[in-house]
């Protein structure tokens, strides 16, 4: 079966799916109805030459993630919100005020300082501070490259953590249902099934295109280039280290990409570690949010006139 395209991401008690410049979230409300919107995205860069070419793509591609990954999350948590925000107004009494209300508290959620300021945060906690504590160890380590193993052993281990941390969260374990939802979904479609909850229930729940996969391979891939850092100024290897951080996105992206549309045993052992630390942040949904899944993808994706066009492959 081809690649089919698609992609896709967890939001709070629902799934966004992703096709081409069309997108849609699917989200099961505290009253139990799935409600789903659909909308385009054409992305912040309007220069269709920048989305072709290898390495810079990846770097478009990553910042359009983030921008479209904290919108959809901010849609789906203002049913939450609204929910909240109407049994607040009961309690006290101002029945009326409740829309205005939400609105106010949903404006207030500014979408481009959350964005960078997680970005900032990501950057801090697996980059600047893997080689901070590595710098502890110059009185005992004299070789470079030796410092710059510890730290890579430093960040590696800062990821994992990290990921242990966040997924013992009740919230988060809910999330992570429906990360396997959507790849769930995404796997019954390129493995030629029907879109159905027992087609999908019994699919992997791992997926080499996975954004864990690809930040796992953005902490490998920044252990090898910072190898290549010779500059005794340490406000200089910091500077390099970040100005270093999109090409590091880029390159890990063009190894998704490939690893996404090829079944070569080199790319299978490139995304066999990713697929493995998915375990971690994926977990086993129930039938419905598999539901909320497939809302999703029918939205954005003829999989019926997918399966029918594959067939006729070889």
């Amino acid at each position: 079966m081809r690649y089919s395209g698609i992609g896709g991401q967890a939001v709070m008690e629902g799934v966004m799916m992703k096709n081409g410049t069309r997108y849609a979230v699917a989200v099961r409300k505290p009253d139990g109805e799935i409600i789903v919107d659909t909308n385009e995205y054409r992305g912040i860069w309007p220069d269709a030459l920048l989305r072709r070419l290898p390495f810079i793509r990846g770097v478009v591609n990553f910042i359009e993630s983030l921008t479209l990954g904290m919108r959809t999350l901010m849609y789906s948590a203002s049913f939450y919100e609204e929910e909240a925000c109407e049994e607040d107004c009961k309690k006290e009494g101002h029945l009326d005020g409740c829309s205005t209300q939400a609105k106010k508290k949903k404006e207030s959620l500014l979408m481009g300082l959350t964005m960078a300021g997680s970005v900032a945060a990501a950057i801090v906690i697996f980059m600047l501070i893997p080689y901070l504590i590595s710098g502890l160890f110059r009185g005992w380590i004299i070789s470079r490259a030796a410092l710059t193993a510890v730290e890579g052993a430093l960040r590696l281990a800062v990821f994992f953590a990290y990921i242990l941390l966040i997924s013992r969260l009740e919230d988060i374990q809910r999330v992570f249902m429906y990360h396997g939802a959507e790849h769930k979904c995404i796997n019954c479609i390129e493995h030629g099934l029907e879109l159905t909850v027992e087609n999908v229930r019994n699919s992997s729940r791992l997926h080499k295109r996975c954004g864990t996969s690809f930040l796992f391979l953005v902490v490998c891939i920044s252990i090898l280039f910072f190898f290549f850092i010779r500059t005794d100024s340490g406000l200089l290897r910091i500077v390099i280290r970040l100005a270093l951080v999109p090409v590091i996105a880029g390159c890990a992206y063009e190894m998704i990409r490939l690893a996404g549309r090829s079944d070569h045993w080199l790319t299978d052992l490139i995304s066999r570690p990713g697929m493995a630390l998915q375990k971690l942040t994926t977990r086993e949904p129930d039938d419905a949010m598999i539901e909320v899944g497939i809302a999703s993808v029918e939205a954005v994706f003829d999989w019926k006139a997918y399966l029918k066009e594959n067939e006729k492959l070889p």
